[in-house]
């Protein structure tokens, strides 16, 4: 499920399926977008490029558009590959630039850039 807040900025993405359920948060007001995985217990927070993720008035249309018509074809599927690397626990400083959508979403788990 999608829930978008254009007053915040703020898309909220929500997969449920079993292991591999996650939420999603796209905050364009601070620029980033974070994925919690439930089954790694762990946050993956990505800047946003605008140059490959959509505008947030795209990701509505997007949705819509899947829903209603599946056949079409959308050229802006956006996808991610995370490389293993070094977790840090988000500190005051890091949930400063990520955002109070961020933090909710990620405190208390380790955080992948």
């Amino acid at each position: 499920t999608m829930t978008i807040h254009s007053e915040n900025q703020i898309a909220e993405v929500h997969v449920r399926s079993g292991i591999y359920s996650s939420d999603t948060i796209f905050d364009y007001s601070k620029g980033y977008i974070a994925t919690r995985l439930f089954s790694r217990q762990a946050c993956f927070i990505l800047k946003i490029n605008n140059k490959y993720i959509p505008k947030l008035q795209e990701i509505g249309r997007l949705a819509f558009e899947r829903e209603t018509m599946k056949s079409i074809y959308s050229p802006n599927n956006v996808w991610v590959e995370f490389q293993s690397g070094h977790s840090l626990f988000g500190n005051i400083k890091n949930w400063f630039r990520y955002g109070e959508a961020i933090k909710q979403l990620c405190s208390g788990l380790p955080l992948y850039e």
